[in-house]
């Protein structure tokens, strides 16, 4: 635990929060700067800043808390879909903890996760798939 982290105290209970789910492993609860209604995090209990860098059960961990808090909302708020994401690296926002942000979605939402897209150019994407395998 890091005391600085605000995810972490959260995690303790020494800092409030709307606790949606938990176990032993995650902790789950409403954002406090909503996007939507419903706008939960979805944190691991251990203070690391890189989803990608916890081990292989925390992580399968943060994923099934993700669908066990969705299917609540889901039954609870009963939204068209939910848009699901974490960023990583300096991307990751104001607080230097792993989390995923699950918004439950409706189709007049002011939510914009639109990304510009290009064509996949298949020399490039033959190059960039081998690379990859490669360092699989």
């Amino acid at each position: 635990m890091d005391d600085e982290c605000e995810f972490c105290r959260i995690a303790a209970g020494d800092r409030p929060a709307h606790v949606l789910y938990e176990d032993d492993r995650t902790i789950a609860f409403l954002d406090a700067n909503p996007a939507v209604r419903g706008h939960s995090l979805v944190v691991p209990r251990v203070h690391e800043p890189e989803l990608l860098a916890v081990d292989d059960a925390t992580s399968t961990a943060v994923f099934e808390s993700v669908r066990t808090v969705a299917n609540a909302l889901e039954a609870v708020l009963d939204p068209d879909g939910f848009s699901v994401f974490h960023t990583s690296g300096p991307l990751v926002g104001t607080v230097d903890h792993a989390h995923v942000h699950l918004l439950p979605r409706t189709g007049d939402d002011d939510v914009s996760l639109s990304l510009s897209r290009d064509r996949l150019e298949s020399d490039d994407a033959s190059t960039l798939a081998t690379r990859v395998r490669e360092s699989v």
